[in-house]
């Protein structure tokens, strides 16, 4: 099975369709697949549930997306800097579903483990509890949580092999792995594709077996300019 696709257009052809859940990983600006947004935006699909930690700011990552409107519902942890997301929601223009940021990674772990829903404290006594089954527990009261199964998933790696192995860096280590093991079809965004083998099982932080497509982009390593501030300039 070929998982390598030409561009980031030709790996959601066919696969993204008006009214889908979707997952993004990254944590608003870190580690989140750019070119697969973009790709996302151009596509024109619309009335998308998104589930992502935050919509990360006015006009770049999932921000593109809240202002060309194709977002319905917001699943995700918190507004964050993103003035457009607040407004939305304040005018009623987007739905939004708090859910807290331990509890939405665990709800995406639950479904790539093929666990359909567990009991949690966090939320208990709050409005996040409302309309949900409660239960006692050794004298405690935890709330019931159901697992995400996201349509299709958007991941960022460093690094793939074509077998779809991957491995993070950094802060892109975060949402990523449980974004790519709970979405039904997954796409992931890579810096470097190397070929099978040339990864060392002991690195690897994602087997393959959660990843149907790749995508290479490159340019997020080449557009950062790197150099050393001087004391006055920090």
């Amino acid at each position: 099975m070929n998982k390598v696709f030409a561009s980031a257009a030709e790996a959601l052809s066919g696969l993204v369709r008006d009214g889908q859940l979707l997952a993004v990983g990254g944590f608003g600006l870190c580690g989140i697949p750019e070119a697969l947004i973009a790709a996302l935006r151009d596509s024109a699909v619309k009335d998308l549930t998104v589930i992502s930690n935050n919509a990360g700011v006015d006009g770049f990552g999932l921000g593109q997306l809240l202002e060309t409107r194709q977002i319905k519902k917001m699943i995700s942890s918190y507004v964050g800097e993103n003035k457009e997301f607040e407004r939305q929601y304040l005018a009623g223009e987007l739905q939004l579903e708090f859910t807290p940021q331990g509890t939405l990674a665990e709800k995406l772990r639950a479904g790539g483990a093929g666990i359909p829903a567990f009991y949690t404290r966090t939320g208990v006594g709050t409005i996040v509890a409302e309309g949900k089954e409660l239960r006692e527990f050794d004298g405690q009261t935890y709330v019931l949580e159901h697992a995400l199964l996201p349509d299709v998933a958007l991941v960022k790696a460093w690094k793939a092999d074509k077998s779809g192995n991957l491995v993070f860096r950094r802060t892109a280590r975060n949402f990523n792995p449980a974004v790519a093991m709970a979405g039904k079809v997954t796409v992931v965004e890579v810096e470097q594709l190397v070929e099978v083998g040339e990864i060392d099982p002991d690195a690897v932080h994602l087997p393959g077996i959660y990843v149907q497509r790749i995508v290479v982009n490159a340019t997020p390593e080449k557009r950062i300019e790197k150099r050393t501030l001087t004391v006055k300039e920090a």
